[in-house]
């Protein structure tokens, strides 16, 4: 079984999410996200959110949302951010799981458009992603 774990809702996760994504992310400044996780917990802001996707209580994934992803177009947000699913996990459409629940999760919040920063051209479309604009990234990525 497959569950998406939201790291504000279970807030005993806080440090699995953020050795898990500073691992996943190896290029991100690792204080970014302990330091963005710790304070997603307790905002009092719809944003940022945390997820992990556990299957069979191993993390096998993750995913934020978050109001920048490095990007310069401030006037577009929330960004989904940092998504990843575990080499031996891909080709299974987990990656689904985690963008469901950004998009649910950004209607919740009251937000009409989820964004998304890739340069991984021809994956995001299939889940119903369109290209909008290139942006300039600090991570060197279009949005």
């Amino acid at each position: 079984m497959v569950k998406i774990i939201s790291v504000r809702q279970t807030p005993e996760y806080k440090d699995i999410a953020i050795q898990y994504l500073q691992k996943s992310w190896p290029d991100i400044y690792p204080k970014m996200y302990e330091d963005c996780i710790t304070h997603s917990i307790n905002a009092e802001q719809f944003l940022p959110q945390w997820y992990l996707l556990e299957k069979e209580y191993q993390i096998i994934g993750c995913a934020g949302l978050i109001t920048n992803d490095f990007i310069s177009r401030g006037d577009l947000y929330p960004w989904v951010c940092a998504i990843f699913i575990e080499e031996n996990h891909r080709g299974n459409n987990y990656i689904s799981l985690l963008l469901n629940k950004a998009k649910q999760d950004t209607r919740e919040g009251g937000f009409k458009y989820l964004n998304l920063c890739t340069d991984h051209i021809g994956l995001y479309e299939k889940y119903g992603f369109q290209y909008i604009a290139q942006g300039v990234s600090s991570l060197g990525r279009g949005i």
